[in-house]
């Protein structure tokens, strides 16, 4: 494509022909506002319906030599000898004015609002200098849709980016929300305004990633988990996932990406948990569980491939929309809940608790582990294996509550005898990390020695791509057809696959989330920098990399609780306690 050269400002600057003017700008460092825009919601997609008009600039030899107002992020180079001023009075008064009507038609809440100060609405506001509306009339009132357990709507906000509704069908194709209604009542929301909790939204929690405002967040249990904290008569127990390690210390001037692990024990502990355990004992539990699961399958020719069931956003995508192949994942809780299942049974017993006064928590990367804690299958006799969980931004929120600076605190460790883990368990947070943990022990049980040096690395299935595929050979003469896939989009691509050619692949893993769950819908926000995903994924190798242990078979508590509770993988004791199954919704 040839190069198309245009002046902005008074500067000359070439772009291949059919850039935007935004991206010309961006090549000059000219920075335009924008609201609707977002160059990456995930998988290549972006997001430039040029609705909210705040890039609006103008041109000369756009639609001939007239000046003229033109959207800049949707507004294509299409030949030499245009002129563009990004700062003239009437483009500066044109976004105001829009800027202004857009406050117009939104509540006035923003101290109380989950978005406060990460609201690119009140960036803007603060960045123009706003600080009366001059339009006054009617505003927009709609019912907030709390039905679900994990995420709140509160249309109210909405300002029709459609952000939302682009990353719900295009990146992960769920097909969820919709622009509704036309003129000053349009939204973006659910077909016939239904409730979520009667969709078939996965609660992948995207989406609240995605909006600019505070029109869809997750439903927060922080306030019921310091209600818990300072209840005598309970003990409280805290468990973190592996990709919060990673992510956490960018609210805190650490490095993004750079492993926090030590500073958030002893973060946790200063909030007042009784004991702080690692989620990562769990998924070491999990590979024990899936490993043996998968060398069943695969002697027996039978249930193949064997999906991967860590993540409950993809579990609930396959019961609304594959049910003839939910005989396929693996039959294993996530390791959200199997920790919530020991915890409640093993860890109570060993510990004198009554199941009903130990209250568990989990931090979680996740909006959709809310919903995979209150579902039914995980509740006995009224209680609950897990009772909340709380995202990495709520933990951010409640350090700064209780004024606690992960900056200025001394690495601890964490717990036991649910807190030890290995490498394997590490890089679950990881797209690729499930699967590469199962092929470390299943390859080490089949040849009948443990892997060392780089053969223990399957690298192979690393990386962000959305979709991997690949041979891994378990032992001499045992190759199997593997695949990786993250983004519910490529999630249904794979599944199209297996409907079709059922023979090609043994074993694959799915993970909602683009790039997996260090890309959670309850990270912090990545504010288009896509570049930290790979920090974020760097950070987790090299807390594998230094693990003494790291293949979950090596775990001593792990070995230890099948010893004393569990009898063996696959035993009727663990399948009762640490499996599931699925159903059509």
């Amino acid at each position: 494509m040839s190069d198309v050269t245009i002046t902005i400002n008074g500067k000359m600057v070439s772009v291949p022909a059919g850039s935007t003017i935004l991206e010309a700008a961006s090549k000059l460092n000219i920075n335009i506002p924008t609201l609707c825009y977002c160059k990456e919601l995930g998988c290549g997609v972006s997001n430039k319906p040029a609705s909210c008009r705040i890039c609006l600039v103008e041109a000369t030899g756009i639609r001939g030599p007239r000046r003229i107002l033109v959207p800049a992020c949707a507004t294509p180079i299409s030949g030499p000898g245009i002129e563009v001023f990004t700062n003239s009075q009437r483009a500066l008064n044109a976004r105001r004015t829009v800027l202004e009507l857009l406050l117009s038609d939104h509540p006035k809440d923003c101290l109380t609002c989950p978005k406060n100060q990460d609201c690119e609405l009140q960036k803007l506001a603060a960045e123009f200098g706003i600080t009366d509306i001059e339009f006054k009339g009617a505003q927009n009132k709609f019912p907030i849709d709390d039905s679900s357990e994990a995420i709140v709507r509160d249309l109210s906000k909405c300002i029709m980016c459609r952000r939302c509704e682009t990353v719900c069908n295009k990146v992960q194709t769920v097909g969820t929300l919709t622009g509704y209604g036309r003129g000053f009542s349009a939204k973006v929301g659910t077909a016939s305004m239904i409730p979520l909790a009667d969709t078939s939204c996965t609660f992948c929690g995207q989406c609240v990633n995605a909006c600019p405002v505070g029109a869809i967040s997750g439903i927060s249990y922080v306030k019921k988990v310091w209600d818990a904290i300072n209840d005598p008569s309970k003990t409280v127990i805290v468990s973190t996932a592996p990709a919060v390690r990673v992510a956490v210390g960018q609210e805190f001037g650490f490095e993004p990406g750079r492993p926090v692990t030590g500073r958030l024990v002893a973060g946790l502990r200063a909030l007042g948990f009784d004991k702080v355990f690692d989620t990562d004992f769990a998924a070491d539990l999990t590979i024990m569980e899936e490993g043996h699961e998968l060398i069943e399958r695969v002697k027996s020719g039978k249930n193949l491939p064997i999906l991967t069931s860590c993540c409950p956003g993809w579990i609930n995508f396959i019961e609304h929309n594959f049910p003839d192949l939910l005989h396929i994942p693996s039959s294993c809780k996530s390791p959200q809940q199997m920790f919530g299942a020991v915890a409640k049974s093993y860890y109570c017993e060993k510990m004198g608790i009554a199941p009903k006064d130990l209250v568990v928590v989990s931090i979680m990367p996740c909006q959709a582990k809310k919903y995979e804690a209150a579902r039914p299958e995980f509740s006995h006799d009224g209680v609950r294996d897990i009772d909340y969980v709380v995202t990495t931004r709520e933990l951010c929120k409640m350090f700064r509550e209780a004024g606690v600076n992960l900056a200025e605190l001394e690495d601890e460790d964490y717990d036991s005898p649910l807190g030890e883990s290995t490498g394997a368990g590490v890089i679950f947070g990881v797209s690729g990390g499930v699967l590469e943990a199962a092929c470390r022990t299943v390859a080490s049980q089949l040849s009948g020695k443990d892997l060392s040096g780089d053969a223990i690395n399957f690298r192979a299935v690393r990386g962000l791509e959305g979709i991997k595929e690949a041979k891994v050979e378990l032992a001499p003469g045992v190759v199997v057809n593997v695949a990786v896939t993250s983004g519910l989009g490529n999630a249904r691509k794979i599944l199209e696959i297996v409907r079709k050619e059922p023979n090609r692949f043994q074993a694959i893993e799915i993970m909602a989330c683009p790039g997996g769950c260090i890309n959670g819908g309850g990270q912090p926000f990545l504010h288009g920098h896509r570049d930290l995903l790979d920090k974020r994924m760097k950070g987790l190798y090299d807390e594998d990399a230094g693990k003494q242990k790291r293949m979950s078979h090596l775990n001593p508590d792990i070995i230890k609780l099948y010893q004393e509770y569990l009898g063996e993988p696959g035993s009727e004791k663990a399948h009762h306690l640490l499996h599931t199954n699925y159903h059509f919704k």
